[in-house]
């Protein structure tokens, strides 16, 4: 063995050791985080969105809300989500995320925000939801709206809405009262004032519980005065679950065939 094949050898055996220490490194490292290795690279890689809080007036008050964006060269569609009776919750930031990670970007207002925002406690929300003005829900609706248009990262003439119980049927009610709105979902919500369908221009799509006698109980009489209105209301019961399954997931298979349905729904509506 010459001199230049010694020295080459002793240079890969360096080097593997180097990389044994360096893998070694990045195992403890991973162990003292208490996560396999595999999870350590997850935390390095890229989020497929990003969301953030954000302000905005409605008149002279604030309005806080929640918004997420995809990952894309290109401006997304937009999607409002309104919160339950509940007010802002774990389920309607993760509902948001969602919509972002199916493409769209979505924003959320808290529309408890006048009221000092949502309080701990659901029972507390529902007592100041009962207490909300509905032209001030729609005035704050509105006031969304007008923050997309700032948002470089929507295309804010293709805005859907959607929103389950109490905001389902303010999804309803919003679709009366904004002729600019593509498209709208009522998640397991009651139907505005029958006079009002005629103003809608959205297309819509109702997302409803087969044990949810109170609600269903509406959904004949709101499906026939949209056929008097000349609109079109596709609507589907699922069958099994109960009011707010998308939120408690008591069938999961039930929820993401109808969550996989609003997809569709909006993509087609909205061209994502």
């Amino acid at each position: 063995m010459d001199g230049n094949t010694a020295a080459k050898g002793g240079e890969r055996r360096r080097m593997a050791a180097k990389a044994v220490v360096v893998a070694g490194v990045g195992i403890l490292a991973t162990a003292a985080m208490n996560l396999p290795p595999s999870a350590a690279l997850r935390r390095l890689s890229p989020p497929d969105i990003h969301s953030e809080y954000v302000k905005f007036l409605s008149g002279k008050d604030t309005v806080t809300a929640y918004i997420a964006y995809p990952e894309r060269p290109q401006p997304a569609p937009a999607v409002i989500v309104i919160h339950e009776i509940f007010g802002m919750s774990d389920f309607i930031r993760q509902t948001t995320e969602q919509l972002a990670k199916d493409g769209f970007v979505a924003i959320a207002p808290d529309l408890l925000s006048r009221r000092g925002g949502t309080p701990a406690t659901p029972d507390s929300a529902r007592k100041l939801i009962a207490t909300l003005n509905a032209d001030t829900v729609t005035a704050d609706l509105d006031a969304t709206r007008a923050y997309l248009k700032t948002v470089k990262a929507a295309r804010a003439n293709d805005v859907g809405i959607i929103g389950f119980c109490w905001g389902g049927g303010q999804s309803f009610r919003y679709a009366t009262n904004s002729p600019e709105l593509k498209a709208f979902v009522v998640c397991y919500g009651p139907s505005p004032n029958p006079a009002d369908m005629a103003k809608i221009r959205a297309k819509g799509l109702g997302v409803y519980a087969e044990n949810d006698a109170r609600i269903d109980a509406g959904l004949p009489d709101a499906a026939a005065a949209m056929r008097a209105a000349g609109k079109d209301y596709p609507y589907t019961v699922y069958p099994g679950v109960g009011h707010g399954f998308l939120r408690t997931r008591e069938k999961p298979e039930v929820a993401d065939s109808a969550w996989n349905a609003v997809i569709r729904f909006f993509r087609a509506q909205l061209k994502s």
